[in-house]
């Protein structure tokens, strides 16, 4: 069994395209234990009840954006532990700062490939095969 498949996935954003191409992207790695939420209060409840070991979460986001949502995780002992990749479409330098200072493993920019997306998840967890 590969590192992939023992990895559960929950990804947070609030356009349904994304969550769709994210599960897909996933898939396509060898993730086999993928839930995915509509905003970050969603993602939290997810959380709360089974935590995840990756969270790929979108910024911007209505009811619980995703910075506020890295705090949330950060901050429950049940899922502080949780990777935790922020997705955006923003260049905007001050809000990755504040998500890495916050405690986000790194960063994904959309739109992403696969390799992208593999590369950033390989930085937290090492070689996925």
């Amino acid at each position: 069994m590969s590192i992939a498949e023992k990895i559960k996935v929950l990804i947070v954003d609030d356009q349904v395209t994304s969550r769709l191409l994210l599960g897909d992207a996933l898939q396509q790695l060898g993730f086999k234990q993928i839930t995915a939420a509509g905003d970050g209060a969603q993602g939290m409840a997810i959380m709360s009840q089974q935590p995840h070991h990756l969270v790929i979460s979108d910024f911007n986001m209505p009811k619980m954006d995703g910075i506020e949502f890295l705090q949330a995780v950060r901050s429950n002992p049940n899922t502080k532990k949780a990777a935790f990749i922020i997705l955006t479409a923003q260049g905007d330098r001050a809000l990755v700062q504040k998500a890495a200072a916050l405690g986000a493993n790194n960063v994904l920019a959309k739109p992403f490939t696969i390799e992208k997306m593999k590369a950033a998840i390989e930085a937290v967890f090492g070689a996925l095969k």
